[in-house]
Formats: C-alpha cells, sequence, structure tokens
C-alpha cells in the first residue's frame, strides 16, 4: 500500500487547489463586506449546475465510500436503493417541498418550523440539529475518512489516525470558515468531478484484476455470476441481512421516511437550493443531483461486492494474496469497511492513487464544509440572533458563524477518535439517525400538508415519536429498523393528527399553509427530467429485483 513521491505530488496539489479557489471565490470584491445573504445562502446566485454537484459532494462522503462499499460487501446491490430512492426522493423535494421554502425566503430550515408552528419547537429542534450534526455527523465523516486515510496512506494500524483526523478538519476549514456558503458551493463542483472520476479509476482498476485474465468486462461479467445473490434489490426473508433491509418493505416503507427527512429537511442539503437564483434554477439543480444518483452506486457499491469476492475466493477468481487477512479482524470477525481503502491501497496504480485519495479526501472534505457552514447557519440565525443578539449587525453575525463553526470542528476533533471500531458503519449511521427522523419528518410534512397541524400536536408529536421508536427498538419484537421508521412516522402522524383536532380553537390552524395547483407547477426542463429518471429507476429495480 505504498504511497509514492508522485501520489503525494497529487495529493497535495489537490489540497492546494482547492483551498485556494474556496478562497479566491470567496474574497471582498472591491471592499464589499460580506453580509449574512452572501456567507450563509452565497448571494441567491447559484446556478443549477454547481446547486446540482455541491447537493451530490455535500452528500457523498466517508459514509458512503467507505460505509456503503462495506454494506456492498456484506449485502450487496440492495444497499444501492439508499442511492436509487434518493433519485425520486430529489424530485418530489423540488416539486413539493422547495416552491414553499423558497417562497418563504428562508435561511434555514428551523425557520419553517417558527413560521408554521411556534420559535419554542424552532428553538428546540435547531438545539438538535446542531448537536447531531457535531456529535454524529461531523464526528461520523471525521472518523470514517481518517480510517479511511489510515489503511491507505498509513500502516493501516489507526497510528495515523488523529494526524488524519486534524488534517481532513484543517483543509475543511481552511476556506469554508472565511467563505462560508459560496466557498463550498463552488469547491464543490470540482470536487464532486473529482470524486466520480477518482471512483470510476478504482472501480474499473479492481475489475480489471478480479479474473486471471483481466479485462473491466470480463470482471464485471465474473462478480455478477459468482455473487449472483449480491445483485438482488429486493432481499427475501430468508437472506441474513433481511433485518437490514426488509424486502419489499424497502419501497413502500421506511426507505422513505430515510430520504424525505435527509433530502427535505436536512440543513445542509437543502441549504444550497435556498441559495439558487431562482426556483427553476434550483429545481434544474435538483433534477442534475437526481441524475448524479443514479451512477453513485456503480463507484461506492460495486468496489464492495469486488472485494467480497476476491475475499471468498469462488472459482476463476484471479489469486490475491492477503486478501482474507485483510478482512479479517483478531476476533475472527469480517471488516467490512476495509473493502473500499484496500482496493485503493492493492489495485490502483501509483499516481492515480494520489488522485483516487484525492477524491476520497474530496468526499470528505466537501461534506465537512457543508455540515460546518450549516452549523453556523442555524446557532446564527436561529439561537444567537433572536436570544443572544436581536440586532447584531451583518458583520457580527458572519464572525459569529466562523465562531461557531470553529468550535463546531474542535469538539468533533476531540470525539471523533472515540468512536472506535463500527461494524458497517453505513447501517449503523441510518438506524440509529432514524430513532429521530420520522417524528421530525412527521412534524413537517403536516405542517406543509395540513392545515389543521397545530403547536401542540407537533410538540407531542416530535416529543413521543423518540418514545415510539424506542419502543419499536425493543429486540423482543425482532422488527427491522426501516419497518421501525415507518411504524414510528405513521403513529407520530396520528398523534399529531389527534391532538391538533381535539385542542385546536379554530377549523383550520392561523398559521397553516395554504397551497394550490399553481404552487406545485414546473417547468418543461424539470418535467422531462423526472420522466427520464422514473424510467432509468423502473428499469433498474426490473433488471436486478
Amino acid at each position: 500500500m505504498e504511497f509514492t513521491t508522485i501520489d503525494i505530488f497529487v495529493f497535495v496539489a489537490y489540497c492546494i487547489l482547492i483551498v485556494s479557489i474556496g478562497l479566491y471565490v470567496s474574497r471582498d470584491k472591491k471592499g464589499h463586506q460580506k453580509n449574512a445573504e452572501d456567507y450563509f445562502l452565497a448571494s441567491k446566485s447559484l446556478p443549477w449546475w454547481a446547486i446540482g454537484a455541491s447537493l451530490i459532494a455535500a452528500n457523498i462522503s466517508a459514509e458512503q465510500f467507505i460505509g456503503m462499499s462495506g454494506s456492498g460487501f456484506a449485502i450487496g446491490l440492495a444497499i444501492a436503493s439508499y442511492e436509487w430512492m434518493a433519485a425520486i426522493t430529489l424530485l418530489l423535494v423540488g416539486k413539493f417541498f422547495l416552491p414553499i421554502f423558497i417562497e418563504k425566503k428562508l435561511y434555514t430550515i428551523p425557520q419553517f418550523v417558527e413560521e408554521r408552528y411556534s420559535t419554542n419547537l424552532k428553538t428546540i429542534l435547531a438545539v438538535f440539529w446542531i448537536g447531531l450534526f457535531v456529535f454524529v455527523n461531523l464526528t461520523s465523516v471525521l472518523f470514517l475518512g481518517a480510517k479511511a486515510l489510515d489503511t491507505i496512506i498509513g500502516a493501516g494500524d489507526g497510528s495515523t489516525m488523529i494526524y488524519a483526523i486534524i488534517g481532513l478538519a484543517f483543509i475543511a476549514a481552511a476556506y469554508s470558515l472565511y467563505g462560508g456558503l459560496s466557498a463550498v458551493a463552488w469547491t464543490d463542483v470540482i470536487q464532486v468531478i473529482l470524486l466520480v472520476v477518482g471512483g470510476l479509476i478504482t472501480t474499473i482498476a479492481a475489475l480489471n484484476a478480479v479474473t486471471p485474465e483481466g479485462g473491466v468486462l470480463n470482471g464485471l461479467s465474473h462478480i455478477y455470476d459468482v455473487a449472483d445473490e449480491k445483485f438482488h434489490m429486493i432481499l427475501s426473508k430468508d437472506n441474513p441481512e433481511f433485518m437490514n433491509l426488509p424486502g419489499i418493505a424497502v419501497l413502500i416503507g421506511g426507505m422513505w421516511v430515510a430520504n424525505l427527512y435527509y433530502w427535505g429537511f436536512n440543513q445542509y442539503i437543502i441549504q444550497r437550493t435556498l441559495a439558487a437564483k431562482s426556483l427553476q434554477e434550483a429545481q434544474k439543480g435538483i433534477a442534475f443531483a437526481a441524475f448524479l444518483k443514479l451512477i453513485i452506486p456503480l463507484i461506492v457499491v460495486i468496489p464492495g461486492i469486488i472485494a467480497f469476492v476476491m475475499y471468498t475466493q469462488p472459482e476463476g477468481t484471479a489469486a490475491i494474496p492477503g486478501a482474507i487477512d485483510a478482512f479479517t479482524k483478531t476476533d475472527g470477525s469480517v471488516n467490512y469497511d476495509k473493502a473500499y481503502p484496500w482496493l485503493i491501497g492493492v489495485f490502483v496504480s501509483p499516481g492515480f492513487k494520489g488522485l483516487v485519495v484525492a477524491a476520497l479526501a474530496a468526499a470528505i472534505v466537501s461534506s465537512l464544509a457543508s455540515m460546518l457552514n450549516s452549523t453556523a447557519t442555524i446557532f446564527t440565525m436561529d439561537i444567537y440572533r433572536p436570544y443572544f443578539n436581536p440586532n447584531a449587525s451583518d458583520k457580527s453575525t458572519v464572525n459569529m458563524g466562523r465562531i461557531a463553526a470553529g468550535l463546531a470542528l474542535i469538539i468533533a476533533c476531540f470525539v471523533a477518535p472515540l468512536l472506535g471500531n463500527i461494524p458497517q458503519a453505513f447501517q449503523y449511521i441510518q438506524e440509529y439517525t432514524g430513532l429521530v427522523s420520522p417524528g421530525i419528518l412527521a412534524v413537517f410534512l403536516l405542517g406543509l400538508f395540513w392545515r389543521k397541524a397545530t403547536n401542540k400536536g407537533a410538540i407531542a408529536g416530535v416529543l413521543s415519536s423518540i418514545v415510539i421508536a424506542l419502543i419499536l427498538k425493543n429486540p423482543a419484537l425482532d422488527m427491522p429498523f426501516i419497518d421501525q421508521m415507518f411504524y414510528t412516522l405513521l403513529i407520530t402522524m396520528v398523534i399529531i393528527a389527534g391532538v391538533s383536532l381535539t385542542t385546536s380553537k379554530s377549523d383550520l390552524d392561523p398559521k397553516g399553509i395554504e397551497v394550490t395547483n399553481k404552487t406545485f407547477k414546473t417547468d418543461q426542463i424539470f418535467n422531462v427530467s423526472a420522466y427520464a429518471i422514473l424510467i432509468v429507476c423502473a428499469v433498474l429495480y426490473a433488471i436486478f429485483w
């Protein structure tokens, strides 16, 4: 897994390029001092292609490259449902959520909660999201990213983990703290090109090496033949991974909870659409991101399946020295999340290895930068300004945002090494985020589309949802966590509706949102894109059912 001089040169060149571009695009022009809109919403000037690229760059991180590849090793292509169903989810967000968010000129998702429900509920959710960003999102990305770099560049024994954590944090901070969303979004355009190219290089190199004869098509045919069980999107009940992806319920159940929550109401994702030039530009960006989502499994899931084939060594597979030892932990269990970094270390040639590691770093750094900017946005706009300095100038608001993001990153750097080894990190993150996402999703869905939902109902729903989720998580019920999420959402919506109907003094809540058919009208470009994406998804599921 030697990292050569040319690899180091390529990687360092990437770091310098990204930081330089970030600082250049975020510079103050002609003495113009950044105001809050400049810093947190990139002056509302982002075009569709920057929005689409930035959405994917913010989304794809170590969680996907490392975690989803690990799940590809353990489960197979079924884990790609998170990606392909996300493409459909993005279309729903673009058509039904964005028109309302952009019309209300939001900076943050908690601001919507305040306008629709109350300041108290907004503050509760703002504090919750900051905690989630700092202690779950930032720390898991730093930990998984550092784990990957330790495997590829270091000795793989954890000795370079702390240096990798500090290095990744420094690169993200170097441009995102100063430049805000503008620096994050424009560098994301470079980052997403790099992560797609780097991901394809890894996939191609591994496919070329999986058979003695070589060749990408030979490799693809071979893994499909010998690992047929890994190419089914819908798992049967006798599959040991059914508890993670419970068959047809993935398509009609809890996967929608995870996707709608993440893509529709996650600040560090939705923020770049709020920074669009117009609603139509935001919707085009959403459609572009959905197209990119369709190819992500090729660069994050297929490598995991290739690693599985190399590990199990079925007939016709090239003998790979050390493949079994590489994935076997000291206790005899399988280290799934080592799949992607191991493939890079063994099969990607010098020079290209530096490029691929740069791509991996790009995925990690872009996500870190997005999370930092969103943490700063929520803290300043939903906590600092309302409670500590209502008359804050734009300068003090931006400076406080930088301080908040810096502190969040420092805390995450201290917490990340404590995460330890997590089997199937991607599944782990999904499962524990799923304790809170159903309740929040219920609050938003009813707030958007049911005018009778009240503040009392929303608070009762969001608090009871955690209790419901914990009850359904009881091992005695033996219920897949995706099903737990789905049932939690349904029960929470019933609670919100019940409390709203029994406590409201009027038929419609005064803060209810009035929508018409005109609200959700989309242009021809978005409509054609949506139909094309839906057809591709239908074909993929038909082929790999």
